[in-house]
Parts: structure tokens; C-alpha cells; sequence
């Protein structure tokens, strides 16, 4: 493999990994408010 090759690689490899990871730590920072029970149910005690 040429060595622009490799560098393209390794481009393509940091872009899908690095939106993997910044896709994650955006999902675990904005976590979903937990709904409210249905009208007529009452919480456990």
C-alpha cells in the first residue's frame, strides 16, 4: 500500500471511531427525563 493510502486509512478509521465515541458521550450526557407514571397508577412503596 502507498503511503497515501495508509494515510487515508487512517483518516477514514479516526473519523468513524471518533463520531462512535463523540455520539456516545453525547447519549450518556443528555439521558432521557423518566416518564411519568400513567394516569390511575400508583407509585411502588
Amino acid at each position: 500500500m502507498s503511503a497515501s493510502a495508509v494515510v487515508m486509512m487512517i483518516v477514514a478509521i479516526v473519523i468513524v471511531w471518533g463520531g462512535l465515541v463523540a455520539a456516545i458521550i453525547r447519549l450518556r450526557s443528555h439521558a432521557p427525563e423518566p416518564e411519568p407514571p400513567p394516569p390511575g397508577v400508583r407509585p411502588a412503596e
